[in-house]
């Protein structure tokens, strides 16, 4: 495999703080920049089209292609099985920058395998989340009381994290994360 020289956007964050949002008004906003990849994520649950971008599998098509080795980077999250596809190697080798929504657990194996590796931490405070949760209308009101308390994994070390605040205008959160992405596209390697 050729060594990926492009840029490697991991977007983490709590639930709630909007990463799927963004994310959507940001390929929406560099849809005619070909240098700007959004990979859709392979999940083992039905998206919700208004909701969600992702290709849904079942779990023994997710078990498959865990034992071949059929994706880029691959992980487990709240009972789901999330797979990013083997396309974001040639991306990558392409010298483009990739953007995807990916669980903190799989930075460190990200950053091996991906030297270009970048990570926007998007926020939100509690108030927000919990109203976002409960407008996308998936969980009861105990499970994003849950979500809410849980503690995320942390963010290993020695790996730059851009922060992004994502509690108020939808608008100033777009133009703090395509103001990030470009700053992550021009950083190199």
């Amino acid at each position: 495999m050729t060594k990926p020289s492009g840029t490697f956007v991991l977007v983490v964050g709590p639930s709630g703080a909007g990463k799927d949002t963004l994310i959507a008004a940001a390929q929406k906003r560099l849809a005619d920049n070909p240098d700007f990849v959004f990979p859709r994520r392979i999940v083992t649950r039905n998206a919700m089209v208004e909701l969600e971008d992702h290709d849904s599998i079942n779990r023994p098509t997710f078990e498959r292609m865990r034992l071949n080795g059929d994706y880029a980077l691959l992980w487990e999250a709240h009972g789901l099985g999330y797979i990013l596809p083997r396309s974001i190697d040639a991306q990558l080798a392409d010298g483009k920058t990739v953007i995807c929504n990916v669980s903190r657990r799989v930075i460190d194996e990200a950053r091996a395998k991906y030297p270009g590796t970048r990570v926007l931490l998007i926020t939100a405070d509690p108030t927000t989340r919990a109203a976002r949760l409960a407008q996308r209308g998936r969980e009861t009101e105990a499970e994003i009381k849950a979500r809410l308390t849980r503690q995320p994994a942390d963010i290993p070390q020695g790996i730059g994290v851009t922060i992004i605040d994502n509690s108020g205008a939808l608008e100033d959160g777009v133009e703090a994360f395509l103001g990030a992405l470009s700053a992550q596209a021009t950083a190199g390697v």
